[in-house]
């Protein structure tokens, strides 16, 4: 079982996220590519949120395909291109993640690989066996 870890006399995190998770020694993990907001027909928007959504659901997809739930999301990076607005991307993250929460950080970047990528995000996920 992974175990938020809230050490009193820090400051709490700044939105929903962990500062840390511990993870049972044993587990079996799962670490996520950089996913982005690609749609299963190849298109993407040029709506943050909605890359962010379509980037949370393919890490839905990849955690289901590999016997994994949300649950066991233990920590996250989204990686967001500097300008863009952040509301967005932390709303479809909490709508995905449904008041789960796990290590975060959100980076602002110049840039992604790809000029229509807005937002990406990498999971790592334990789940005890």
């Amino acid at each position: 079982m992974n175990q938020p870890v809230r050490p009193k006399g820090v400051a709490p995190p700044a939105a929903a996220y962990e500062l840390a998770v511990v993870s049972e020694a044993g587990s079996r993990l799962l670490h996520t590519a950089g996913v982005v907001g690609t749609r299963p027909d190849g298109s993407i928007s040029s709506n943050i949120g909605e890359q962010t959504a379509e980037a949370w659901n393919t890490i839905g997809a990849i955690l289901d395909e590999a016997g994994f739930e949300t649950t066991d999301i233990v920590s996250y990076t989204t990686y967001a291109v500097v300008g863009e607005q952040l509301g967005p991307v932390m709303a479809a993250r909490d709508r995905f993640l449904a008041g789960h929460t796990a290590a975060s950080a959100l980076v602002t970047v110049p840039a992604l690989a790809q000029p229509q990528w807005k937002v990406e995000v990498a999971a790592v996920a334990a789940r005890h066996r």
